[in-house]
């Protein structure tokens, strides 16, 4: 291993997950100092960039063609696809993904050349258990600050940029030779991170997808990260707070999001989807929701609504009526579902959930113990 690669890699690493809070301000100083030109400028420069490493790399074929020249077609094959693939359609969010998908390449370059002394497997698995870990710290820190969105998905999408950049990697610098199976040491450096890293996904996954479904006999059932008897309590805990110190109307960068205040601002996101889809029973219950579990946040004046999101009476009577007429108050309340989660909630319990958790970190923490045991100390190397 090259200490001063890895720490270089690592400098890096932490560079990329804490500039997430300064990345909106970035892209608004860009469109306002070249309005119209965003999707222009950062598309250039990702195709700058993927232009520039391919020649380099290129130029510094000279030997192994067959496999190096291999490892670059298939990186640079699977970086188109995952474009094409997962484009959203609008301009500008696909040319920032497709800068984010560089910045991973990046990333995962640095730590293979860390770790590429190492002459056998463990020069890419190691570095692929990185890029994953970045990946999920990324994410995860972007999910306590404001604005940002961090889930599990995106960490699984970074595996395909992690991919790309291994390929690139031994394209460019592949090791002078590679052992046919991992060495003991090997084997127990790869369980000891991949336990790091899976402890580490683990509660990134407890934080952002783990929560409980709620049930209300009159409205149906949602789900929150909080149970019913905790969204009492914030709720009452958010209206005596904010009453001399309420959110913020433009949201501080550098701040922690109170999730509460965002899932209620997730249902009045829902509840305006559905009324202005026509779907006025649907807009009704959401509308219950947020009156009886997240009173606070329509009452409120914050970043999301100026003056608050609490239906006026007019409308709220019109919200009824139209359920009325629609048959929905003769079905049983507790068959609507509220979707207004944009990342999913799984209830699972949490103490089987990291029960799980352990036992597989467990079992890893004992498989390093065990090929560290066997494996050949400095001396006799």
């Amino acid at each position: 291993m090259h200490t001063g690669r890895l720490l270089l890699a690592c400098v890096v690493a932490a560079a990329v997950i804490l500039w997430a809070p300064f990345v909106s301000q970035i892209r608004t100083w860009i469109r306002t100092q070249f309005p119209g030109q965003f999707v222009l400028i950062v598309g250039y420069a990702v195709g700058a960039m993927i232009a520039g490493s391919v020649l380099v790399a290129l130029l510094r074929i000279r030997e192994r063609r067959a496999l190096r020249y291999g490892a670059l077609a298939a990186a640079v094959l699977l970086g188109v696809g995952y474009s094409l693939r997962y484009a959203d359609g609008r301009p500008d969010i696909d040319v920032v993904e497709r800068f984010h998908f560089v910045e991973f390449g990046v990333i995962t370059l640095l730590f293979y050349r860390a770790w590429r002394p190492r002459n056998d497997w463990s020069t890419f698995i190691l570095p692929f258990l990185a890029g994953v870990l970045v990946g999920t710290l990324e994410e995860w820190f972007q999910w306590f600050i404001p604005v940002r969105v961090g889930e599990v998905r995106d960490v699984f999408l970074n595996s395909a940029a992690i991919a790309c950049g291994l390929l690139f990697s031994l394209a460019v610098d592949p090791p002078p030779s590679l052992a046919p199976r991992l060495t003991h040491g090997s084997s127990a450096a790869i369980a000891r991170f991949a336990a790091v890293v899976l402890l580490t996904f683990a509660a990134f996954f407890h934080s952002v997808h783990l929560g409980h479904e709620v049930h209300d006999d009159e409205i149906g059932t949602f789900r929150s990260r909080y149970t019913a008897d905790r969204l009492v309590a914030l709720a009452a805990a958010r209206a005596r707070q904010w009453q001399t110190d309420p959110p913020p109307l433009t949201i501080p960068r550098l701040s922690r999001e109170d999730q509460f205040l965002t899932e209620g601002i997730e249902h009045v996101r829902r509840r305006n989807e559905l009324w202005d889809a026509g779907d006025a029973a649907g807009a009704w219950h959401e509308n219950r929701i947020l009156e009886k579990h997240y009173a606070p946040v329509i009452d409120v004046r914050s970043y999301h609504a100026r003056d608050g999101s609490r239906w006026p009476d007019e409308q709220r009577r019109h919200a009824e009526l139209a359920r009325t007429l629609s048959g929905d108050t003769s079905l049983q309340p507790q068959a609507f579902v509220s979707r207004s989660n944009p990342a999913p909630i799984y209830t699972w319990p949490a103490w089987m959930y990291w029960v799980a958790i352990a036992a597989l970190a467990g079992i890893l923490v004992g498989v390093s113990m065990l090929f560290q045991r066997h494996a050949p100390s400095p001396q006799t190397r």
